[in-house]
């Protein structure tokens, strides 16, 4: 069993949502990568998104493109954050997800970052600019290697397109909570709750919102409706102010906000 399936199994038996947390590779340093996904497993995040810094993000917000941009600047590559996660493989026990655009697993060889990926303790990979209409060669690159490609659904999807994005997406559907680019809202979407209801019609997959996700009060929301909740540009924003102290207590918030009935 893939261990993204195994955890949403051990959190279903716990009655719990999951928190997802996202930080981007290599910001500010690939050390202090490391250090974050030890110290985020810690303090309860089920599972850790880890971004691949691109020069052209274009799903992303200024946050994130900041962070990508601060990585790029220290030589961080696919292949140095692959190596980075491999050094603590053993020391993670929950998921690690790598969430990257196209170009960079494409210049990588998709065989070889499957493999590479997996050996390094990466369960599986989220593609935003990969529509399922050109995934056809990745998931032929990770069929029967245990390797879960996630897809994204939006709040603009067709019915016919989400069927079949939740019959190809593996681990849990990342559902995109509104149009437009990551970053922090203050508030969520009025058809959030519709939507993630017209997806959870459609599979019995864990179904995670994302994209918008700001304080532990909006997370608190999401998780009465949603299987997961995913946490990105608001943590990144605390990341690369380099103030670890506030990144940990805004993680245990947000790890209570989701775990606590």
């Amino acid at each position: 069993m893939n261990p993204i399936d195994r955890k949403f199994k051990e959190l279903k038996k716990l009655k719990r949502k999951a928190f997802i947390a996202f930080i981007t590779g290599g910001d500010p340093t690939l050390a202090a990568t490391k250090e974050l996904i030890l110290n985020f497993q810690d303090r309860g995040v089920d599972l850790i998104e880890i971004g691949i810094p691109f020069s052209d993000p274009i799903a992303d917000g200024p946050t994130i493109q900041a962070a990508s941009e601060r990585a790029l600047k220290n030589k961080t590559t696919l292949h140095s954050i692959i190596k980075t996660v491999s050094s603590v493989k053993n020391r993670v026990k929950v998921p690690l997800v790598f969430m990257t655009y196209y170009n960079p697993v494409f210049n990588y060889g998709l065989e070889r970052f499957v493999k590479d990926s997996k050996n390094a303790g990466i369960s599986g990979v989220i593609i935003p600019d990969m529509p399922y209409e050109e995934s056809s060669d990745l998931l032929k690159a990770a069929r029967g290697k245990n390797f879960a490609v996630i897809f994204l659904a939006a709040p603009t999807s067709t019915k016919e397109r989400l069927t079949r994005i939740c019959k190809l997406s593996k681990g849990f559907i990342y559902f995109v909570s509104l149009t437009g680019v990551t970053g922090t809202r203050r508030d969520l979407p009025e058809d959030l709750v519709a939507n993630v209801r017209k997806i959870k019609n459609l599979t019995h997959k864990p179904v995670c919102v994302g994209f918008g996700v700001t304080t532990p009060e909006q997370a608190k929301r999401i998780k009465r409706i949603a299987d997961g909740v995913i946490v990105g540009s608001a943590i990144v924003k605390l990341v690369g102010k380099k103030d670890l102290k506030n990144v940990y207590s805004f993680i245990k918030k947000l790890e209570r906000a989701i775990h606590e009935n």
